[in-house]
């Protein structure tokens, strides 16, 4: 999120330079419940600051509304509110106009909004997740996401059902924003066509390899591993253009492309490799239970998630020792036609 925030404070201050809404309607999708959740919010309200400092005008009020599955933790949220409109009290004092905020509860990948109700909308790390695991799997048997032992077909259906989603979710915020409404959208990508490449999506593979192990060892039956597919797509900055300029409700004002290390607190200008330490494989592999713990608990049970993540937390280990890899991000900016 700190590498789009520039992107995301200047598509906002662009979109506003001509007209202030009374009231600045936001969405968040895929909000989570964590400190991000705010921060985002706060972003927001900073950068239309800096558009009515320069406008000399009367701030907006906003109302936000934060949307993920039903099963987010959204009472932690509400819980948190009381004290993150205090602080904004506290910095902002007489300036601070009303911040309405709200939970919406429900899947992206169907309308949220009523029509034409949205000034701006947001999702960082939540589109490249599938409505649902792609059909026709069946021969990607000892795998997890696509690999460079997957069959063909294996590829085409997983890009099949990205097409589909992501184009439908561009159909549905179209509905939902205003005219000239814009979007920011960060997601995990590739920087080449090859979606079978290591240096793509090795976390995963690294994840299939610890299952496959609990497999040898016992503790999960071969059928279930087998069974087991991520609703998850990592797409091709060109398949991103392609499927936006297709579907043809929005203009791309702008994409853009970043790293980051699997383990966010390492620093690159830290030339000692401190990846290989206990902290760093902690880290990265209590970043991806977070991702995927409901979606193996379902099933596979919950009685393997803590000796899984033993397993992988070591092989990240050992990959870290190794290599210094990093996950490849697309951040796009959409102005709705």
């Amino acid at each position: 999120m700190s590498k789009a925030k520039p992107v995301l404070e200047e598509t906002i201050m662009d979109q506003l330079k001509t007209a202030l809404p009374t009231c600045f309607k936001v969405a968040d999708l895929g909000c989570s419940s964590g400190p991000t959740t705010f921060s985002l919010i706060r972003t927001i309200i900073e950068t239309v600051d800096r558009v009515i400092q320069r406008k000399k005008c009367r701030s907006p009020e906003f109302q936000v509304f934060l949307n993920d599955l039903p099963g987010n933790d959204f009472n932690t949220i509400f819980k948190s509110l009381p004290s993150f409109l205090k602080m904004l009290a506290n910095d902002k004092g007489d300036k601070l106009r009303p911040c309405f905020i709200t939970g919406v509860p429900g899947s992206f990948y169907g309308r949220l909004f009523p029509s034409r109700s949205l000034h701006f909308i947001h999702s960082s790390y939540s589109v490249h997740f599938l409505s649902k695991v792609p059909n026709c799997l069946e021969n990607n048997k000892g795998n997890i996401y696509i690999t460079k032992t997957s069959p063909p077909d294996v590829y085409k259906a997983y890009f099949g059902q990205f097409q589909e989603d992501f184009s439908m979710f561009l159909s549905l915020r179209s509905e939902e924003m205003k005219h000239g409404g814009r979007m920011v959208l960060t997601l995990i990508g590739r920087n080449f066509s090859d979606p079978t490449r290591k240096d793509c999506c090795y976390f995963w593979e690294l994840l299939a390899k610890s299952l496959t192990e609990l497999v040898a060892e016992g503790l999960v039956e071969e059928d279930d591993m087998d069974s087991f597919n991520l609703p998850f797509y990592a797409p091709f900055s060109g398949e991103v253009r392609e499927i936006i300029q297709k579907e043809g409700s929005f203009s791309l004002d702008k994409l853009q492309t970043f790293e980051v290390n699997w383990d966010p607190t390492e620093n690159d200008t830290n030339k000692t490799f401190a990846f290989n330490n206990y902290q760093s494989r902690k880290n990265v592999a209590d970043c991806i239970r977070a991702v995927t713990e409901p979606m193996l608990a379902s099933h596979f049970g919950d009685a393997i998630i803590d000796y899984l993540f033993e397993k992988y937390e070591k092989h990240v280990g050992e990959h870290l020792c190794v290599e210094k890899p990093k996950f490849f991000n697309i951040v796009i900016v959409l102005a709705k036609k």
